[in-house]
């Protein structure tokens, strides 16, 4: 017979590896990731390179076969927490982080963004990675240019 103690422990570290398991999880499509988005990066968007993007609480696409689950929504720092899919064409199930900056006086872009990170092993290590720089967006993406975001006009295409 197994000492209290010990049992107790194997409890603990069990009831750990489950929900350990369980926070690596992405949302599920009638979830929603923890934080409010600003509504002006919810929907569909085209960057200054003609790349489609459609995004939600829950994901953010890039047409046609790249999907990030959002896990979390940081509006205060401007930036996202996002678990890739593993069926993506690289770098499925690690983690990204994407940044985001206002922008005034370039229409039609409203707002870019930068991925900070795309490759990390947990979501803690993307949400370190702290790369952008939203005061020069021309260079602010570890030397290289935000991906400016401007409204789809999908019914044109």
């Amino acid at each position: 017979m197994m000492a209290p103690e010990r049992r107790y422990l194997l409890l603990i570290l069990s009831l750990g590896l489950l929900l350990g398991g369980c926070m690596h999880r992405p949302p599920s499509s009638t979830e929603t990731a923890a934080g409010t988005p600003p509504s002006l990066l919810l929907g569909d968007f085209e960057d200054d390179y003609g790349i489609r993007y459609t995004i939600t609480l829950q994901t953010w696409r890039q047409h046609p076969a790249t999907t990030f689950h959002l896990v979390r929504w940081e509006p205060e720092g401007r930036y996202l927490i996002a678990r890739n899919d593993a069926d993506n064409p690289g770098d499925g199930g690690l983690w990204t982080r994407i940044d985001w900056v206002e922008l005034s006086g370039m229409p039609p872009y409203r707002w870019a963004f930068c991925l900070s990170a795309y490759d990390a092993p947990t979501a803690a290590e993307a949400e370190a990675t702290t790369l952008a720089v939203r005061e020069t967006p021309r260079t602010g993406c570890n030397g290289y240019p935000f991906s400016r975001m401007r409204p789809s006009d999908r019914e044109n295409r």
